[in-house]
């Protein structure tokens, strides 16, 4: 069940490594984004704005909790390359108490402050009452989502990402399966769409966690290891944390956006519910190259490789640009057929909207793989304060210049949709001139591990 990344061709371990990831989450959005298309082709667009403006919300909520497990994940891998899988085990049983305990307030906060969280979204009238309907059943799922990123940050950090894809493929069939019978069947409306979500989620989150404690006994801890561990929980505490805020920041800054797009009115809301699933789905691969490649920055760190890892930047670099480009040539010459994924041919200015914000941020993929591989590489060198530096930078001025440009009437909504690049290139260029000011001492080895 495991992978060595610190060892072998550079290159093939990368791309290997990555590639179920790259799917499994791939499979993720699908199923984010059969919601979205079934509910508009079916439903209507007031529901289509409901599920979007709920998408954002949810992505902030278990944001805190992926943050963690991301987090957690680095300690194991750099553990791992250690070859401390004693500690690996403590640290999995602290970890796992630390987060589910998160995981819980979130849920029982989330039900709590509902009401305020549709206000404060802005979410438009005629969507309202959607939105609460698909958010209760919605919140519902988050433990589910805990467990199936926890399990899944224990595999991948030893190299096995197969698992998790088998798992999530799985769910993700069940999803639109479900999303079919409960919306076309039985006619249950947005509710339909939330249940199938919520089902799917309970499915990939059994499913990984039956295989870690059958087939993962090497890492399974057992009752000698069921003991608070001071240091390896500091660790766990510092790597996480500070993962989940990087984490936060950047999808409360979404959520704050997407506040200001509500503000257009019902036609934006819906066009921007649609490509912000089109974005997810085309710069998706890049994120997960950017995971990946924070494992490989982990485990080598631990084993004392810099050198390796140098090479692997090199190499990263590479091959992140290359496919944003590819991507961002396909999303601007299928512009409008996309869009017609989605929406009915006859909701033309919602087309309208949809198309000029591809052509817009489309275009520039290659500066979101960039600081996507930023985040990866300070976060497997234990350096999570630095991606919150680029986050709050990219996040912070794309929020800043949102709503400035989008005050000017010649610019209007299109100064959202031009301050998304803006945001991506000026953390780039500061993540990359600190790596390569700071080098030597980033790639130092751990001090204390």
């Amino acid at each position: 069940m495991k992978q060595v990344l610190t060892e072998g061709n550079i290159g093939k371990g990368l791309i290997l490594f990555s590639l179920p990831m790259i799917a499994g989450n791939l499979l993720q959005q699908l199923y984010n984004v059969v919601d979205t298309l079934i509910v508009g082709q079916t439903i209507g667009a007031q529901a289509l704005s409901a599920v979007g403006s709920s998408y954002a919300l949810m992505v902030l909520l278990t944001s805190v909790i992926l943050g963690l497990c991301m987090g957690s994940g680095v300690v194991f891998s750099q553990l791992y390359g250690a070859n401390r899988e004693e500690d690996v085990k403590v640290s999995i049983v602290n970890a796992f108490v630390l987060i589910f305990l998160v995981s819980a307030v979130v849920m029982a906060l989330s039900y709590l402050l509902l009401n305020s969280i549709v206000v404060w979204m802005q979410i438009p009238k005629e969507a309202i009452v959607y939105a609460k309907e698909y958010l209760t059943i919605i919140f519902s799922g988050i433990l589910f989502v805990f467990l199936y990123n926890f399990f899944s940050a224990i595999l991948r950090s030893v190299g096995n990402t197969f698992i998790p894809l088998v798992f999530l493929g799985v769910s993700a069939f069940l999803n639109i399966v479900l999303d079919l019978v409960f919306i076309l069947v039985f006619h249950m409306g947005v509710k339909g769409a939330a249940w199938a979500t919520v089902s799917a989620q309970v499915v990939s989150a059994v499913g990984v966690m039956v295989y870690f404690f059958l087939k993962g006994k090497e890492l399974c801890p057992a009752r000698k290891h069921l003991f608070y561990d001071q240091n390896l929980l500091h660790m766990v505490i510092v790597n996480s944390t500070l993962t989940a805020i990087q984490q936060s920041i950047m999808n409360f800054g979404i959520l704050m956006v997407q506040g200001l797009v509500n503000s257009f009115g019902f036609a934006v809301s819906a066009a921007f519910a649609v490509v912000v699933k089109i974005d997810a789905f085309a710069y998706m691969p890049a994120q997960d190259f950017g995971n990946a490649f924070s494992t490989y920055a982990a485990q080598n760190y631990g084993a004392e490789k810099p050198e390796r890892i140098l090479k692997g930047i090199r190499i990263a670099f590479i091959t992140s640009i290359l496919f944003c480009c590819l991507a961002s040539i396909v999303v601007c010459l299928f512009a409008k057929e996309l869009m017609l994924l989605f929406v009915k041919p006859e909701e033309i200015e919602i087309i309208s909207i949809g198309i000029t914000y591809l052509h817009i941020e489309g275009a520039f993929y290659a500066g979101i793989g960039i600081l996507f591989l930023l985040y990866g590489l300070y976060r497997g060198l234990g350096r999570s304060m630095m991606s919150i530096v680029l986050t709050i930078l990219s996040l912070g001025s794309r929020v800043v210049l949102a709503y400035t440009l989008s005050a000017f009437p010649m610019l209007g909504v299109n100064g959202i949709w031009v301050s998304v690049p803006i945001g991506w290139a000026l953390a780039d260029v500061v993540g990359i001139w600190c790596f390569q000011k700071h080098r030597k001492r980033l790639l130092s080895s751990i001090a204390v591990l």
